[in-house]
């Protein structure tokens, strides 16, 4: 089966590393120009480089998504040097932990409003497009109890919530909106990777939670979004898909 997303322009955010970077290959190696932000400058210039490989424009640029100027001017850059937006991929998050103010803080002002600022941003250029597909990574904490990071699931809750509402408002412009609910995704430098030096217990209990014994790999989550952004999945909006090896299901 054919994506079909050659020549398409998709914009990343938090796209520097991790899930977000996966993405960002995934979609450039199917022929999309790609732009990624995020907060660091080297590792943008490195994430810049490997995807600049598949041929195709590639547009860096740092930002921060909790600052709604930055979110706002940096989609008007990607979207001049990409020549417009088709796919929108809202992955920054600043996982907020622990119920206090600054936990909170982090995950209301990157993952929830980082994703509707950029949304508000993209939408004339994804309205021009005719086939806009937004795409918001929630989490699998927003679909259970999240007993230690009870802020980050809420957050994410509310914006599993919110891309059913939005999917409603935006289908008249035809414009599709999907979620997708990673579980816990391994990778180097990543969350877990810290968790397995901090507190080698959690790290190996949450493995063996997991039906499939193992964590997941961002390149798992890149193939679902492809998949969401695609022509194959022209009929699907509003929805939320789980990618957990099976670790809701325990």
């Amino acid at each position: 089966m054919q994506s079909n997303l050659a020549g398409r322009r998709a914009v990343i955010t938090g796209g520097s590393r991790g899930i977000g970077l996966a993405i960002a290959d995934a979609l450039a190696a199917e022929g999309a120009h790609v732009s990624i932000c995020g907060r660091g400058a080297d590792t943008l210039e490195t994430a810049r480089e490997q995807l600049a490989a598949h041929g195709t424009t590639v547009h860096a640029a740092q930002c921060d998504v909790a600052d709604a100027a930055a979110i706002e001017g940096y989609i008007d850059a990607a979207a001049s040097a990409l020549g417009g937006i088709d796919i929108l991929v809202n992955n920054a998050s600043g996982f907020g932990v622990g119920d206090t103010e600054e936990g909170w803080a982090a995950s209301i002002n990157v993952d929830l409003l980082g994703s509707i600022r950029a949304t508000r941003a993209a939408r004339p250029w994804l309205e021009k497009s005719e086939q806009g597909s937004i795409i918001h990574i929630a989490s699998i904490a927003g679909q259970a109890a999240s007993a230690r990071t009870a802020a980050y699931g809420a957050i994410k809750a509310a914006l599993i919530q919110y891309t059913q509402s939005q999917a409603s408002e935006l289908a008249p412009q035809r414009i599709r909106v999907n979620a997708i609910a990673p579980g816990s995704i391994d990778f180097p430098g990543g969350l877990w990777q810290q968790r397995k030096a901090a507190n080698p217990t959690l790290y190996e209990n949450t493995r063996a939670s997991i039906p499939f014994g193992r964590f997941g790999h961002p390149e798992e989550i890149a193939n679902t979004a492809v998949f969401l952004a695609s022509p194959l999945a022209s009929w699907i909006t509003g929805q939320t898909v789980t990618v957990d090896g099976g670790q809701l299901l325990r």
